[in-house]
Order: C-alpha cells, then sequence, then structure tokens
C-alpha cells in the first residue's frame, strides 16, 4: 500500500523574521529616490522642492516643467479639454501630433464636455471635424465615436446607459493618458517606482503563503507584521 505523508508548512517566527529584515542594508539615500521619484512622478513640486532641501535628493528634473505638467492635468480634469490641448502643444506639439489614439481620446474628451454642456451643434461639428477622420481610418476610433455620439440622444446623458463617458472617472482617465504621454516625452517614468514595489510585495508575499507561515502584512496602509503564533 502506497503510503503518503502529509505537507506541512514551515513556520517562521516573528523574532527571526525580525532578525532577517534587520540584516537586509537598505540605503537612506534609495530610500530618498524613492520618495522624490514618487513626489516628481506625481507632480508634488512644493514637497519635493522641501524635500530636496531637507535631504539634498536631486528631484532630476527642472521642476518648472512639473509645474507645467499639472497644470495641464488638472484643466483635463476640470473640463477645460482645448486649453489643456493648447498648452500641451505650447510644451512639445509633438506629444499629440506623434500619439494618435491620445489625440482621439482629448478630442472625444472635447466632445463629451460640450454634450455635458448642452452644446448639440457644436458638438456634433466637433465630432465631424476632429473624431470622424480618425474613425474611417480605425474601427476601434469609429467605434468609440459611435459610443460617444449616442449620448446625444437621451435627454440626461448622465442617467443614460453609457453615463460612465459622463462620469469624472472618464476626466481622471483621459488626464492619466495625456500624464504619462508627457512624462514619456520628458524621459520620465510613467509610473512612480513605490506603487510598483507594493505590488512586488503583494506578489511576493502570495508566492511565500504556499510554502510557509510567516509574519506577513495584510494591511499595506498601516503595515504591521503579524504573529504567525497568534494566528
Amino acid at each position: 500500500m502506497a503510503r503518503t505523508e502529509a505537507w506541512t508548512k514551515k513556520t517562521v517566527s516573528k523574532d527571526d523574521w525580525e532578525k532577517k529584515l534587520a540584516a537586509v542594508k537598505i540605503y537612506k539615500e534609495d530610500m530618498n529616490k524613492l520618495v522624490m521619484n514618487f513626489l516628481v512622478t506625481e507632480g508634488y513640486v512644493d514637497a519635493a522642492e522641501v524635500f530636496h532641501k531637507e535631504s539634498n535628493t536631486k528631484p532630476g528634473v527642472d521642476l518648472a516643467a512639473i509645474t507645467d505638467r499639472m497644470e495641464i492635468r488638472k484643466a483635463v480634469q476640470s473640463g477645460d479639454i482645448q486649453q489643456a490641448i493648447e498648452r500641451v502643444n505650447d510644451l512639445n506639439p509633438e506629444i499629440l501630433e506623434q500619439q494618435h489614439e491620445l489625440s482621439f481620446h482629448m478630442q472625444q474628451q472635447r466632445l463629451i464636455e460640450l454634450i455635458r454642456q448642452g452644446r448639440t451643434e457644436e458638438a456634433l461639428e466637433h465630432a465631424q471635424e476632429y473624431l470622424a477622420p480618425p474613425g474611417e481610418e480605425d474601427p476601434a476610433f469609429l467605434e468609440e465615436l459611435e459610443r460617444t455620439v449616442t449620448l446625444l440622444a437621451f435627454e440626461d446623458a448622465s442617467q443614460s446607459p453609457l453615463a460612465g463617458l459622463m462620469d469624472v472617472t472618464q476626466r481622471q482617465k483621459t488626464a492619466s493618458e495625456l500624464n504619462a504621454a508627457i512624462l514619456s516625452s520628458q524621459c520620465q517614468e510613467k509610473e512612480p517606482r513605490l506603487p510598483t514595489l507594493l505590488k512586488l510585495l503583494v506578489w511576493a508575499q502570495n508566492q511565500l503563503d504556499t510554502r510557509c507561515t510567516y509574519p506577513r502584512i495584510n494591511d499595506l496602509a498601516a503595515p504591521t507584521l503579524t504573529d504567525p503564533m497568534q494566528t
């Protein structure tokens, strides 16, 4: 008769785990760079300036350029798409010229704002001039255009099946896409490193969960090590 043995996961005590963590060398300069990267990428100019003075960590970019980028992002988030387009072109006209999908989404957002304001005739003219041509060349653009124009068929577009296009999250989506394009044009990272490291932490813990019991971090917002001996 074949005999099977139950596999028992190894348990690592909190004391042993903390000793292992303490043995890992983490340099303050690296942590400062991580913080600065987050501040710069997310556009916290004032905080970046203060942190630069306090830690002597260089931002690596012109902080004035960050101000321009955040003003553009703010314009999109407030629905002033035309101003955002003009400011992007002043900053770097190649961004919208070379990225056709982004350009389409900016004009699509402009159409949504016109519909939101009840400027039906202007919305139709805008769609015909700026969105119909790319729609004729790309079926995906045409589908997005048709969905957006359908909003005009409803008396209250915010209560329609396509209400998601009218939500502020749609503005945020467009603003984030534009922000990433500006960062890329300035040879900067599109996303801060800190969230990526947190995702890596979650992945690593999920891998460890299959092999051993250990003091894991369950809440990233208030990170504390659990005691495996008490669970």
